[in-house]
């Protein structure tokens, strides 16, 4: 799961253009959105975005976002358990 949390880091890094950021300063437990990393609803479907690419994980309904993009933790749990790539 660690190395699942540290890829996801660096491609939310990358996929977000977050240049001034390191894979180490994302607490892994922290919010995603307004604290944590202060992300918003553009950043929300580049998320979207990267779990169907890279992951093959098509979200049905755009309200599950909230739940799974609570932080790096529990999208890496989210992938772990509905990945099909």
């Amino acid at each position: 799961m660690e190395e699942l949390i540290l890829k996801l880091k660096k491609e939310i890094i990358e996929v977000l253009n977050l240049e001034d950021v390191k894979p180490e300063e994302i607490d892994a437990n922290a919010p995603l959105f307004v604290d944590g990393l202060g992300l918003d609803s553009i950043d929300a479907l580049e998320l979207i975005v990267l779990m169907e690419k890279n992951y093959g994980i098509k979200l049905k309904d755009a309200s599950q976002g909230k739940e799974i993009f609570k932080s790096v933790a529990v999208m890496a749990e989210y992938i772990q358990a509905n990945r099909t790539k």
